[in-house]
């Protein structure tokens, strides 16, 4: 496409609350194009809410609150609000919602998309919207008709009278439903109603994705833009210590070299421009106190607390040290994990300006809220001046919670006046990442003379990922998100006690896919099947009998077994292990089918059953698991964050290894539907393939993996 487009702030907002025909973030920006005539469709709609709008022409508009970031959650918010209205999903499009008190998530009280939480907190919002809209709707068209509401319904687009065979349509009745005073307690409809919650319906944003029309922060383009690299800080912390500009006067299209949050920013008329010469530029930084650390200090400083005096008790239930010094056998080990980055496809950015009237941010982010008070901590503005718009997100995994990158682009821009969108090379982001924290842990069991468990204690020592996020989180010493996944587990534990340690670090923490579950779903799972080979029971039926009292556990249990043939026998150096656990509210047990010959790895077939209580979308859901196992699968076997002298040293995918296209194994999933509650899906797949795997180890090779990830020379027939 040729030409440019002039773009004011009212068109902006009018192009991203577009009706289109596709669940896209539509934006009319210079040199990408945009759909001014749907903006000026959507410009005359009727909002029945903040959820929902009707164009004259029937097209109907969702807007969402929370980021899509591969999740689905745009498709999964509209199928659910759609299905109530009784709208006609070819008719359905969703746009972004910017920062309101109504699309904030009522568990978290912030516009903030983590935790598995999207649907799982939204859907009785969004069933009670929608059903206010049908309910208005219905209003209309019975005044329309002059008949009483209580014989209308709403079906594919219409309000129907079935008594006098006769239809209306939602855009005909649109401006006078917007009048009505919506109801204060609507009428949900019956399950047997619903027509579209549960169905494999298409994400009709993966077109625009795939041809790539979809706009992603980082294809954001403002009038006026110019754009920065940044030179972080080799060290967390380290102050800047000098700039010499001089060393880069004179090379094409460079504007200027400022200081940011964590470092400096050069700003240049093209992005290749500004990474060349924050490349070149001659800065230096100043010492800090951790410029000795190394992950060999910092690894030995976790174990030691393994063997403190005392811990912070996040759970217990009767007295499990006394039973295990009573018990008939005892087994105990130590688990250890590496720090963790994110590595998220889309490289991190943000586009911002800042004016005398205030401060508008295009970002691909988790937190607007986090992003406006970034900007206002920069600016000193109030943060009513401060308009955050989310965009698509390349991956998020918890990383674009944190605003640091809308931090300097906002500075940036506040220095030269001028709209900066700023990008970080993936060394930056690599090396500059609000980390999966490392962890170790210390379990001990208790086993009677008939094999049952009497006692079982954990001991887990890592830095706190709440301390900088939500420090009120943190109760008598304990994080809730260093020891979820090892508390309150289903397993049948007569005695158990659960400690933590919160240790100190200087890198930054933060959330990684399913956070502290990531790390206790190894820890937890590889020790039950320690604690099954000692019994020399199968591990399978150990689980069995441990969960024998929990129907819901068991199924899901069952049916990963069943599906993953657990008692097919296997060839010689083959293995399965399984793993159960339950996090966000959801249950999910994974079997994994590996073989290891002459000391190489490999894994063939993950089985993966899970139990999120209803099914939104299947075909979301089974995306959802595959994608939570590769990315636990690419941890387990390449995932790790080294230091020296206190810097991280890796810094791009040749060092920070994924997991390739042709490792990749056969992932099944099966969804059984428990009933309520709704659990999440983005995160509960990725705990047990670590453990599923280490245990498959054991089983082909005889050898215990206690430590992340796994290395060839674990793998060694023992």
């Amino acid at each position: 496409m040729t030409g440019t487009t002039e773009v004011t702030r009212r068109s902006f907002l009018v192009s991203t609350a577009a009706v289109g025909g596709a669940l896209v973030l539509e934006v009319a920006l210079p040199g990408l194009g945009g759909p001014m005539g749907r903006a000026r469709a959507a410009a005359e709609a009727a909002t029945l809410n903040s959820f929902i709008r009707i164009a004259p022409d029937g097209a109907v508009t969702m807007t969402v609150g929370q980021a899509e970031m591969g999740q689905g959650v745009y498709s999964g918010f509209a199928q659910i609000l759609a299905d109530e209205l009784g709208a006609d999903w070819s008719r359905v499009s969703v746009v972004s919602a910017m920062p309101h008190p109504d699309h904030n998530n009522p568990w978290f009280g912030t516009q903030m998309t983590g935790g598995s939480m999207s649907i799982r907190a939204h859907y009785d919002v969004l069933r009670k919207a929608a059903a206010t809209a049908r309910e208005m709707l219905v209003r209309a068209a019975a005044q329309a008709w002059g008949v009483p509401p209580d014989g209308l319904r709403t079906e594919n687009g219409f309000v129907l009278d079935p008594a006098q065979d006769r239809r209306i349509g939602f855009g005909e009745i649109a401006a006078a439903a917007a009048a009505i005073e919506p109801p204060a307690e609507p009428r949900l409809k019956d399950p047997s109603e619903l027509t579209l919650i549960g169905k494999r319906l298409n994400r009709p944003d993966l077109p625009a994705k795939v041809d790539g029309s979809a706009i992603f922060g980082v294809d954001v383009t403002l009038p006026g833009m110019v754009f920065a690299a940044v030179r972080n800080a080799p060290v967390k912390g380290a102050p800047v210590a000098s700039i010499d500009r001089g060393s880069i006067e004179g090379m094409p299209g460079v504007i200027d070299a400022v200081e940011v949050p964590g470092g400096v920013a050069v700003i240049a008329d093209r992005w290749w421009r500004a990474k060349q010469a924050a490349e070149a530029l001659a800065v230096t930084f100043g010492p800090t106190a951790q410029d000795g650390v190394t992950t060999a200090s910092f690894m030995a400083g976790l174990h030691a607390l393994l063997d403190a005096p005392e811990a912070a008790v996040a759970e217990r239930e009767g007295d499990a040290a006394a039973a295990i010094a009573d018990a008939a056998t005892v087994v105990e080990a130590d688990y250890e994990v590496p720090l963790l980055a994110h590595a998220a496809m889309e490289p991190m950015n943000c586009t911002a300006s800042v004016t005398e009237d205030g401060c508008e941010i295009w970002a691909p982010n988790q937190s607007p809220a986090s992003m406006a008070a970034a900007a206002a901590s920069v600016t000193g503005l109030d943060p009513s001046r401060i308009t955050v718009h989310t965009t698509f997100l390349g991956g998020g995994f918890g990383r674009r919670f944190e605003p640091d990158v809308a931090a300097q682009a906002v500075a940036a821009s506040k220095a030269v006046g001028r709209p900066v969108k700023l990008i970080w090379t993936r060394e930056e982001d690599i090396q500059h990442d609000f980390y999966r924290p490392a962890a170790v842990a210390r379990f001990r069991a208790g086993l009677d003379a008939d094999g049952k468990i009497v006692g079982w204690t954990t001991r887990i020592v890592a830095p706190s990922v709440m301390k900088h996020v939500f420090p009120a989180a943190i109760k008598d010493g304990v994080d809730p998100t260093t020891v979820e996944g090892a508390v309150e587990l289903r397993y049948a534990f007569p005695a158990r006690l659960v400690e933590c340690i919160l240790a100190e670090t200087h890198l930054d923490i933060g959330f990684w896919r399913s956070v502290g579950h990531s790390h206790n779903g190894f820890f937890t799972e590889s020790f039950l099947d320690e604690v099954a080979v000692a019994l020399q029971a199968d591990p399978y039926e150990f689980r069995r009998r441990l969960l024998a009292h929990d129907a819901r556990a068991l199924k899901v249990l069952d049916t990963a077994a069943e599906k993953g043939d657990w008692r097919k026998p296997l060839p010689e150096g083959h293995g399965r292990g399984i793993a159960f656990h339950e996090s966000f509210g959801s249950l999910v047990a994974e079997v994994a089918e590996v073989s290891v010959k002459d000391g190489e790895l490999r894994v063939h077939r993950v089985t993966c059953a899970v139990d999120c209580g209803m099914a939104v979308n299947p075909d979301s859901i089974e995306a959802q698991m595959e994608s939570a196992v590769v990315y636990g699968l690419t941890a387990a076997l390449r995932g790790e964050i080294t230091l020296e002298g206190g810097r991280v040293q890796q810094s791009n995918f040749h060092d920070y290894e994924l997991l390739r296209m042709d490792e990749m194994p056969l992932i099944e999933t099966h969804i059984i539907e428990g009933g309520p509650p709704i659990g999440g899906i983005g995160e509960p797949g990725t705990p047990p393939i670590a453990p599923a795997v280490a245990n498959a180890i054991y089983a082909a090779t005889g050898r215990r993996i206690r430590r992340l990830p796994i290395r060839n020379h674990d793998l060694t027939v023992g």
